[in-house]
């Protein structure tokens, strides 16, 4: 069994009660909101992971301001040509605050818009679970950093 693991970062930005977005691209087409953010590079420090993706998906520059928690997911794959896989994905959550920039969609990444939602309109958005998880630990701070919500999806 092919084992994959991907590490990301990703960054909780609220401001006026109203949440920043970036809406992921599935490659079946499917659209879903997610926190903006992406994989780390080799080498490359985590904050720096989450200022350049953050940068890249929405136009602004951000500041992380605390590491709220990691999350930890895994799913199981299977292809006909390269059968079982394990992937394993874990995800930084910091909260960040915008410093400059211009919203803006990214163009020819993995999401398509970027967009401030009001908090109390985000559970009636198509989304990835990590938007729940980011929101939870944003709100419950919990003392170790791991979500209530981790875990619902591994394997």
């Amino acid at each position: 069994m092919k084992q994959q693991l991907r590490v990301a970062a990703y960054a909780v930005c609220v401001r006026d009660d109203e949440m920043l977005l970036a809406r992921w691209v599935a490659k079946d087409g499917a659209k879903r909101w997610t926190l903006p953010g992406g994989g780390m590079d080799h080498g490359e420090d985590p904050v720096h992971t989450v200022v350049r993706e953050v940068e890249e998906e929405t136009g602004y520059l951000t500041e992380p301001t605390a590491l709220l928690g990691v999350d930890s997911i895994r799913r199981a794959w299977h292809h006909k040509i390269g059968g079982h896989g394990d992937w394993h994905g874990l995800r930084i959550i910091y909260e960040a605050q915008v410093t400059g920039g211009v919203l803006r969609n990214e163009t020819g990444g993995s999401t398509d818009l970027a967009a401030w939602h009001p908090l109390d309109a985000v559970p009636s958005l198509a989304r990835v679970e990590l938007v729940d998880i980011g929101l939870d630990l944003w709100r419950e701070r919990p003392p170790v950093g791991r979500s209530r919500l981790t875990g619902r999806a591994n394997l």
